[in-house]
């Protein structure tokens, strides 16, 4: 291994743990900063390694070249594993606010920031950045007036809820407290 393969392999390690589709070699190349010809020149070395060609061992992933580019799988014979392995993980869970913010947006929708933090009376922005993230709520448009962001729900949530339509959610009015037993616990406030 040259010096310059020795630096090389670090940097095209790094590109292709991040890249969710092959690299071509030039992409690749471009990325680490170096020369196209030593880029394939360590590629191979990687593979070889990888395979377990160079005195060490067969690692559980492999680098293969797919689709014009270069990509690390794990190795077929362990798809078992991996399957086994994602299927008992437990999906990641909302937070108490987050439910309520997301029952707001699906029942209210499309909603404003202030009015969800209004129905909930407390700051919203944090939550709606994590319902945005996880691909549960939308920016639909901005009000021409105010320019405040409406926010609605995706087509992933429904799927999620196991239903196909906003308009399947459970109406809410039978599950709300009348009021009629007043202010219980505030008597003499």
């Amino acid at each position: 291994m040259t010096t310059e393969t020795s630096s090389l392999i670090p940097r095209l390690e790094a590109l292709l743990i991040v890249a969710d589709e092959p690299m071509s070699v030039t992409a690749l190349a471009a990325g680490a900063g170096s020369p196209v010809k030593e880029v394939r020149a360590a590629l191979a070395e990687l593979r070889a390694d990888y395979d377990g060609e160079s005195g060490g061992p067969e690692r559980g992933f492999q680098l293969r070249e797919v689709a014009g580019g270069w990509r690390i799988y794990v190795r077929e014979e362990l798809d078992g594993v991996i399957t086994d392995f994602v299927g008992n993980q437990a999906p990641a869970r909302l937070s108490q606010a987050a439910l309520e913010t997301l029952a707001v947006i699906a029942y209210k929708q499309p909603v404003t920031r202030s009015q969800m933090a209004q129905i909930r009376a407390v700051n919203v922005d944090g939550v709606v950045r994590t319902l945005l993230g996880r691909g549960l709520i939308t920016e639909m448009h901005a009000d021409p007036e105010t320019g405040a962001m409406h926010y609605g729900t995706t087509s992933l949530l429904l799927e999620k809820l196991g239903i196909n339509s906003i308009d399947e959610l459970p109406h809410i009015s039978p599950l709300l407290d009348d009021g009629s037993d007043g202010f219980a616990g505030l008597e003499g406030i």
